[in-house]
């Protein structure tokens, strides 16, 4: 338990008190005094989102606007690519993309979404990461962009099967939308950012809303019985089920894109023989990543049995637990599987699906199989 003095350190976002009023088991995390459940509790809150929708306060996450100097978006583009491997120019107007900022040994510093509002670019960070980043923006893009911190916003992502038929009836466009367009819209009359992404592998909205209008259009939202709060341990769950990597635990500074096997969100454009290859940090390392292979591999990983394989377990290619192959970065129980799943790193060799590897877990070797990530297959309306 954080002492009381601790607790008063932590920030809120603008939300907190509709939490606290709701039932909100309050905990700290990335800075912030933030629900990790309510009284529904974690297992009825994650196979509410897969079935019905969920509501989630990501208000932590940093919102940064990259404005061109030169008024045109393009250069904001171009600019950002130096930063990180995707091919920025490439997003139109309207729509949003997924990104790595890398570090000069070709680990990944943040990832963060991008999306293209015409006149500039709306980034989206990791809260535990917001204020590096934000820095590594101003130490690097001053001279072509206006980095623009909006502090005075929150974000609430509104996720699951029936997240359009909610939204629609507070935002009329809202149903036109296709999987990561993004751009401004009101909502309940209120003017916001919304892109049509998330962090579930559900269908679902993202939200950005002036802070001072984001209890009104939450409340707004959780009057539709359709819809429950969720908190950050249900939210952990749905991406763990969805294959889809937490930083600081999946990948980090010391992971490049292909190692974590996302070289899917690298375009041709980037790589080696592309119109705009390189010119990006680590480009080398990375590059010879996409062009010789690497030596390990995120994969996903099904326990045999009901025991949870969590962060930290050692992985080994066989029984006899002499020489530790790799290791779990996430794990736990997929309430919508009835089963434990994990991710974690191995030797390339061991990385073909259905590859017998052992855990071990409170002194004792459990077997699992590297098995396709999503766990659970993703509904984007595409």
């Amino acid at each position: 338990m954080l002492a009381r003095d601790d607790q008063d350190s932590l920030q809120r976002t603008p939300l907190h008190g509709l939490h606290v009023s709701l039932g909100g088991k309050m905990v700290p995390f990335a800075g912030y005094d933030m629900p990790v459940q309510y009284p529904a509790g974690v297992l009825k809150e994650h196979l509410h989102t897969r079935i019905r929708a969920g509501l989630f306060d990501v208000s932590h996450m940093g919102q940064i606007a990259l404005r061109p100097k030169s008024g045109k978006v393009e250069d904001a583009a171009r600019a950002l690519e130096r930063l990180v491997p995707q091919d920025i120019v490439a997003v139109a107007p309207g729509r949003q993309r997924y990104a790595q900022f890398t570090n000069a040994d070709g680990g990944i510093l943040d990832d963060l979404m991008v999306a293209n509002f015409g006149d500039h670019l709306f980034l989206v960070v990791n809260a535990a990461c917001k204020a590096e980043d934000e820095a590594h923006l101003l130490a690097h893009l001053s001279d072509d962009c206006i980095i623009d911190s909006l502090t005075e916003r929150a974000l609430i992502a509104l996720q699951g099967p029936k997240a359009e038929a909610v939204l629609a009836k507070l935002c009329a466009e809202s149903p036109g939308m296709k999987f990561m367009d993004a751009g401004p819209h009101k909502v309940n009359g209120i003017a916001c950012f919304v892109s049509r992404s998330g962090y579930t592998g559900e269908d679902g909205f993202e939200i950005s809303v002036p802070a001072a209008d984001a209890e009104r259009l939450a409340k707004a939202l959780l009057d539709n019985p359709d819809v429950l709060p969720i908190g950050l341990g249900a939210r952990d769950s749905l991406r763990l089920e969805a294959g889809l990597c937490l930083y600081g635990h999946d990948i980090d500074t010391d992971t490049t894109p292909v190692e974590a096997a996302l070289e899917w969100s690298v375009q041709k454009s980037r790589r080696t023989g592309g119109a705009r290859a390189g010119g990006f940090p680590g480009a080398e390392k990375i590059l010879a990543h996409f062009d010789h292979g690497t030596s390990r591999r995120r994969v996903g990983l099904r326990p045999e049995g009901r025991a949870p394989v969590r962060e930290g377990a050692l992985l080994f290619a066989d029984a006899t637990g002499d020489q530790p192959i790799g290791k779990v970065t996430s794990g736990g129980f997929g309430p919508s599987l009835n089963a434990p799943v994990a991710m974690g790193y191995v030797p390339t060799a061991l990385s073909a699906l259905d590859t017998k590897l052992f855990a071990e877990v409170r002194g004792q070797q459990l077997p699992l199989t590297v098995a396709a990530m999503p766990f659970v297959k993703n509904t984007y309306k595409r």
